[in-house]
């Protein structure tokens, strides 16, 4: 299926990896069709790309490659979107917030995106009562063991 993207023009994608967001993600409720793209060659920085909405993609990367002791606990209430039963099925991602130059870009950590990369579904939850906030260093940081999927 074609369709259009924000940073590639028009590409083939397989209905396959597409994603589901059952409640969009917050500020694009009304889209609820993604599909991951790789940005860079190594695969560590994918666009979050809707599939109805050219206009609508978001760079993300696995946090645990910049962040290795970032952690957060979900209760069932916010992970029943997403079908989760065992760890397995988790993969994470975090938002980038892209500047120039890219060396100041940050990464949202308060609000995770959680993916069943099974069943294809994800959701974005927004973490309270957390030191976490919306903007930590992107380049910065300091890497460590990959906790999940990038």
């Amino acid at each position: 299926m074609n369709i259009h993207t924000k940073y590639f023009g028009v590409i083939d994608v397989n209905e396959e990896d597409f994603l589901h967001f059952e409640q969009g993600l917050p500020g694009f409720e009304n889209y609820h069709s993604f599909v991951f793209l790789p940005v860079d060659e190594d695969g560590i920085y994918l666009a979050l790309q809707s599939v109805d909405e050219a206009a609508v993609a978001l760079i993300v990367t696995n946090p645990y490659l910049f962040y290795k002791d970032y952690a957060f606990d979900l209760d069932k209430k916010s992970l029943s979107d997403v079908e989760i039963n065992k760890l397995e099925e988790v993969a994470v991602y975090s938002v980038i917030t892209l500047k120039e130059p890219f060396a100041n870009s940050t990464l949202n950590l308060q609000a995770p995106i959680v993916v069943n990369v099974e069943k294809k579904l994800g959701k974005q939850v927004i973490l309270h009562d957390t030191d976490y906030q919306t903007k930590h260093p992107l380049l910065q940081a300091q890497g460590g063991e990959v906790n999940a999927r990038p």
